[in-house]
C-alpha cells in the first residue's frame, strides 16, 4: 500500500544524535553482562500528547533472518505468518502500532531472492523493491556478529537517501558478547547506517527500546489509520496466509516453498466466516505430501489454521481445503499474477 509521505522536517533531522555517540550506546547495550537490567522507556501515555506522528518502516533482509517475527513482536499481534522454511514472506505485509501520539506502520517485506530467477522469485524481488523506496527509515536486520553474503546483496540495494538502522537480531543467541564489538565496527564502515541496534525480537524491553529509536525518523502529520488497526491487509488475505504457514510448518523441507494457497471463496454470516481454500503444488507428488496418509496432514493444516484463525478473529471459522496440481505456475508470468503476486 502506497501513500505520499509528508517529507521531515529540518528539526528532526537536527534531532539526530551523532554516529560515534550511537554506536557507543550500542556497544555498551550489546556488551552488558548476561542478566543486567537495561533502562526501560518512558511508557507511552494511553491519550496523545504532543504533535502527532506518523509515518512507515521498512523491514529488509535476506530470508530467514527473523523479520516477520519481528514485525509481530513490534504489532504484539501476529500479522505475518513464519516458519523455519525460507521465503515464507511473499509479500508486503503492513503491521500498524500507534502509541502515544505515534503511529507506526511497519512494512515486512519478503526476504530478497539471489538464489533462483523464475517468475515468483521476480515478483517477490520486486515487492522488496518497491517498499524501500517508498519509507520514512528502513530497518536492515541481521543476525547479530554475522554477515553473509546474501547480506551484502540486500544491504547494495538499499537507497542512498533513507535513513537505514541496522538492527542486529537474535542478540540472545550470543554467548561470548565482547566480539560484537569489532563486528559492529566493521558494520559501519560498510554503510552509513543512521543507528546500530544489536536487540532480540524475543524481549519486551528491546522492543520497548527500538520504538524510541524509530519514533524520531518519522514525520510530524496526521495517522493514516484508526488507532485500534493491526494491518491494512484484507481477512481473506490473512486467512490464505495462516493456511499457508501451516501447510510449510507441517510439511518441513518435503514440500518445495513454491506451493502456494488460494482462496475460493470467502463469506460471513454473523461472527461465523466460511471458507474455502485450495492449496496449490507443482508436482503429483506433491499433493501426496500434503494430504498425508488417509488424509491426515491436510486436516491437521486444516485444524490448526482454522484455530489460529479463531483466536486471531474471535469468532468461529468453517475452513474447507482442497489440493490441486498446477505445473511451472512458479515461472509463468501470467499465472503467478493470478494468484495474487504482484
Amino acid at each position: 500500500m502506497s501513500r505520499p509521505l509528508t517529507p521531515k522536517s529540518k528539526s528532526d533531522a537536527a534531532a539526530k544524535p551523532g554516529l560515534n555517540q550511537d554506536l557507543d550506546a550500542m556497544l555498551a547495550g550489546a556488551l552488558r553482562k548476561p542478566g543486567q537490567a537495561v533502562a526501560s522507556p518512558v511508557a507511552a501515555p494511553a491519550e496523545p500528547m504532543g504533535p502527532k506522528r506518523c509515518g512507515y518502516v521498512a523491514i529488509v533482509g535476506k530470508p530467514n533472518v527473523g523479520k516477520s517475527t519481528l514485525l509481530n513482536a513490534l504489532v504484539g499481534q501476529k500479522v505475518s505468518i513464519t516458519s523455519s522454511k525460507a521465503q515464507t514472506t511473499r509479500h508486503r505485509i503492513t503491521g500498524l502500532l500507534t502509541q502515544g501520539a505515534t503511529q507506526f506502520v511497519f512494512v515486512d517485506t519478503p526476504g530478497f531472492q539471489t538464489r533462483h530467477g523464475n517468475a515468483l522469485n521476480r515478483s517477490l524481488n520486486k515487492t522488496v523493491l518497491g517498499a524501500v523506496t517508498d519509507v520514512d527509515v528502513i530497518v536492515f536486520v541481521v543476525e547479530a556478529g554475522s554477515f553473509q553474503a546474501a547480506d551484502a546483496k540486500v544491504l547494495e540495494l538499499l537507497p542512498k537517501n533513507i535513513p537505514v538502522i541496522l538492527l542486529a537480531n537474535k542478540l540472545d543467541m550470543v554467548h561470548r558478547r565482547a566480539e560484537l564489538a569489532p563486528w559492529l565496527a566493521e558494520m559501519q564502515q560498510r554503510h552509513p547506517f543512521a543507528e546500530f541496534v544489536p536487540m532480540s525480537a524475543k524481549s519486551a524491553k528491546d522492543i520497548q527500546r527500538f520504538y524510541a529509536i524509530c519514533e524520531k525518523y518519522l514525520p510530524e502529520q496526521d495517522w493514516m489509520f484508526d488507532a485500534d488497526e493491526l494491518t491494512d491487509r484484507s481477512e481473506r488475505f490473512m486467512a490464505a496466509e495462516m493456511v499457508r504457514e501451516k501447510l510449510f510448518r507441517l510439511t518441513g523441507d518435503e514440500l518445495p516453498y513454491t506451493s502456494t494457497v488460494i482462496i475460493d471463496k470467502f463469506e460471513q454470516e454473523g461472527k461465523l466466516r466460511r471458507i474455502a481454500a485450495t492449496i496449490v503444488v507443482e508436482r503429483e507428488g506433491h499433493k501426496g505430501m500434503v494430504i498425508g496418509d488417509k488424509g491426515e496432514k491436510l486436516k491437521r493444516i486444516g485444524s490448526e489454521a482454522r484455530q489460529e484463525l479463531e483466536k486471531l478473529w474471535g469468532g468461529k471459522i468453517f475452513l474447507e481445503l482442497w489440493v490441486k496440481v498446477r505445473s511451472g505456475w512458479a515461472d509463468d508470468e501470467a499465472r503467478v499474477r493470478s494468484f495474487g503476486y504482484e
